[in-house]
C-alpha cells in the first residue's frame, strides 16, 4: 500500500517522480505482459510470431493544447499522430487506436465533427484501425484520450534501456521546429488579445507552425530501419526535448553519452525564428520538445549503412556512466546536459 500520512505537493515529485511514486508497487501477474511501465508503449505477447505493443496518451486543454489557435481538425489529427509516434519508438508498426473524449456544454455537434474528421483523417494516412473508445461530459474544456495499438517481432522491437557503450545516437529529422511553431502562435494570440482587429501574421512560418499543428509519427522510419537491415539499440521519441529523451535513455541504460551541438540538426527557418525571438536554436531543439522524431542508438559497425541517409543524423556517441551526459559546444568545450523539457507538474 501506498503510504502517504503528510501532504506531499505533486510539484515536489514532479511528472516522472510522481510516475514511479505511483508505480513502484505495481506487480505483473501476467506471463503475457512483457513489458509494463517505463518505456514508450507495453509489450504483450498475444501471438506466436508478433508482440503487442500498447500505449496511451492524454491531451487536456488549456494544458496540452489552446483553442485560441489550434484548430480542432488539426487537434484531433496531432492527438493520434503523438500517441502513433509511441508504438514507432519501440521500432514497432501502429494498427488500431481507441479514442476517448471529455467535452463540456460549450462544444456543439459540429465542433466534434471536426474534431473527428482530424482523427479519421490520420487514421486513414497510417492505415490504422479506430476500434473503440468513450465518450463523456467534462465541467472545464475538452480532454482527449487516445490509446494506440500496434505489433512487432520480438527480435525487432526496441527499449530504452538497450544502449551500450561506443554506439552511435542518431535522430531522424530536425528538432526545434515544434517549439518555435508555437513562439509565433502565442506572440500572435498576445497580438490579437490586445487589438482583436489585427490579423495574424503568420507569414513565412509555414514549416514550423506545421512542426507544431501537424507533426507526423515516423512510421516511415521504422520502415527505412527494416530496408537498412539496422536494429536499433536503443529507441524513444522525442516528445520532451532531446535532452530529457537522452536522460531517458542513458539512465535506463545505465550509460553516459557525449553530444555535439554542431551535429544537432536545426532547420533553417527554426534557427532564423530562434534568432529573432533573442533565442538559442541549440536549446530550442534541446529542451523545446513536440518534434516527435525518432532518437535512436546503432552500433558503431552500422554507421556506414546510414552515413548517406539524409534522413538521420550522427549527433553523439553512448559513452561510460561514470562520464555522465555531456554536450560539446560548437566550440570544444563541454557542458552537462541537463533536462529543461515538458514536466507536466514542473513548478
Amino acid at each position: 500500500m501506498l503510504e502517504n500520512k503528510a501532504r506531499t505537493e505533486l510539484t515536489d515529485l514532479g511528472e516522472f517522480g510522481l510516475i514511479n511514486h505511483l508505480t513502484e508497487h505495481v506487480e505483473i501477474h501476467n506471463s503475457s505482459s512483457l513489458k509494463g511501465i517505463g518505456d514508450d508503449a507495453a509489450v504483450i505477447q498475444f501471438q506466436q510470431d508478433k508482440q503487442t505493443l500498447v500505449s496511451t496518451d492524454m491531451l487536456v486543454e488549456g494544458v496540452h493544447f489552446d483553442l485560441s489557435y489550434v484548430p480542432l481538425k488539426h487537434l484531433g489529427y496531432k492527438a493520434v499522430a503523438v500517441n502513433l509516434s509511441d508504438i514507432c519508438a519501440m521500432n514497432g508498426t501502429p494498427k488500431q487506436i481507441t479514442v476517448s473524449i471529455a467535452a463540456s456544454n460549450r462544444f456543439s455537434v459540429e465542433a466534434l465533427e471536426e474534431l473527428y474528421a482530424g482523427i479519421i483523417f490520420a487514421c486513414n494516412k497510417y492505415n490504422v484501425d479506430l476500434v473503440g473508445g468513450d465518450t463523456t461530459s467534462s465541467t472545464s474544456g475538452l480532454i482527449i484520450s487516445i490509446t494506440a495499438i500496434g505489433e512487432a517481432n520480438k527480435e525487432d522491437i526496441a527499449y530504452r534501456n538497450g544502449a551500450k557503450e561506443k554506439d552511435l545516437i542518431c535522430v531522424s529529422g530536425d528538432l526545434g521546429g515544434a517549439y518555435m511553431g508555437l513562439q509565433i502562435l502565442e506572440r500572435e494570440k498576445f497580438v490579437f488579445k490586445d487589438n482583436p482587429n489585427i490579423q495574424p501574421d503568420l507569414v513565412g512560418n509555414d514549416y514550423i507552425l506545421e512542426r507544431q499543428l501537424k507533426p507526423e509519427p515516423r512510421v516511415d522510419i521504422i520502415e527505412l530501419l527494416k530496408t537498412l537491415n539496422i536494429k536499433p539499440t536503443s529507441m524513444i521519441d522525442v516528445s520532451d526535448g532531446l535532452a530529457s529523451e537522452l536522460l531517458h535513455v542513458c539512465t535506463q541504460s545505465e550509460v553516459g553519452c557525449e553530444l555535439y551541438e554542431d551535429k544537432i540538426p536545426i532547420d533553417p527557418q527554426t534557427f532564423d525564428r530562434a534568432r529573432e525571438f533573442d533565442l538559442d536554436p541549440t536549446m530550442c531543439a534541446l529542451s523545446g520538445g513536440e518534434d516527435y522524431e525518432l532518437l535512436f542508438t546503432i552500433p558503431l559497425c552500422d554507421y556506414d549503412k546510414i552515413k548517406n541517409v539524409p534522413d538521420f543524423t550522427v549527433i553523439g556517441h553512448v559513452t561510460a556512466k561514470s562520464s555522465g551526459l555531456n554536450l560539446i559546444a560548437k566550440a570544444g568545450t563541454s557542458h552537462p546536459i541537463t533536462a529543461q523539457g515538458w514536466n507536466s507538474f514542473k513548478k
